[in-house]
């Protein structure tokens, strides 16, 4: 499974300049909203989940923080992000690998996914997600993940998507995962179409017990 999803992202990325593909924001208003209200200091870890080619971390670089890790299955995508910042590139540890199959070795103060959960349609895959995230999150850190909602497609890129409520993305992650917000977006694609987006803030309580 994981190979053919690879092969599909990197295919993305080989047919379409970054700035081409529907998920592409010149800059991320709403994800850097959360974050501030988040207020990390600018030293503490802070990973992108599917940030690929996103301009997340240029904003994050700008804004001076210095601890900053983006994960993205495909390879492509990074080099894409990478050769866009230039010398940048090289204050970020950049990770290539299926968030299903991945094994933090670090833990994060923040955790940002902005539609990479919601193309997990199956339960193992969305159940592998999730025990990375709780391992790779610190207790009391924050997680900010971005979804379509029920308003939204049912398919992106050619796959299809699991679009949600606050209340099944709070069924989803479980009691450890404490709602504190949200934020809606009508995300405007390069071809100019509107997908319904909502943005979940979250506090990681730890496990229970």
């Amino acid at each position: 499974m994981s190979i053919s999803r690879r092969q599909h992202w990197e295919q993305v990325y080989r047919d379409k300049d970054a700035r081409e593909v529907s998920w592409y924001q010149p800059r991320p208003e709403v994800s850097l909203e959360l974050i501030r209200i988040v207020g990390c200091p600018h030293d503490a870890p802070l990973i992108d989940i599917g940030g690929g080619a996103a301009t997340l971390v240029d904003c994050l670089l700008e804004s001076g923080y210095t601890d900053l890790s983006v994960l993205d299955i495909a390879e492509s995508a990074l080099l894409a992000a990478q050769q866009r910042l230039g010398r940048q590139a090289a204050k970020v540890a950049w990770i290539q690998a299926d968030i299903t199959e991945y094994a933090p070795q670090r833990t994060y103060r923040l955790w940002h996914d902005r539609a990479v959960f919601h193309f997990l349609t199956g339960e193992a895959d969305r159940q592998a997600y999730i025990a990375a995230l709780r391992e790779g999150l610190q207790v009391g850190g924050h997680l900010v993940i971005g979804a379509f909602t029920h308003d939204g497609p049912p398919m992106c890129s050619g796959l299809p998507v699991r679009r949600y409520s606050a209340g099944l993305l709070n069924q989803t992650l479980g009691e450890e995962f404490e709602l504190l917000g949200s934020r809606e977006e009508g995300h405007r694609t390069p071809a100019g179409k509107i997908q319904e987006f909502c943005f979940y803030l979250y506090v990681y309580r730890g496990a229970a017990g």
